[in-house]
């Protein structure tokens, strides 16, 4: 069943809040919000999907596995992606 006094979550909002969703660090508004956007929304629940395969297929990659280099261009990737 879905909330509807919920405030209403964006896609573009899901997606920025895939991985503390996924680390189960959401608020339960928030993750309530979370879940019931999935529940109507076709292309972020197959979003969703792709993103479990990948962390799948991927595994987990240490932090510490990485250099400082690798680690601050990535960061400056992401850094750039919310403000589009």
């Amino acid at each position: 069943m879905i909330d509807r006094d919920l405030p209403e979550l964006p896609c573009r909002d899901l997606v920025e809040l895939v991985t503390e969703y996924l680390e189960d660090r959401l608020s339960a508004v928030d993750r309530a919000r979370f879940d019931a956007h999935l529940a109507e929304c076709d292309a972020c629940r197959a979003f969703m999907d792709q993103f479990r395969q990948t962390i799948r297929a991927l595994g987990r990659l240490p932090e510490e596995s990485l250099s400082p280099e690798a680690r601050a261009t990535m960061l400056a990737a992401f850094r750039g992606w919310r403000r589009e």
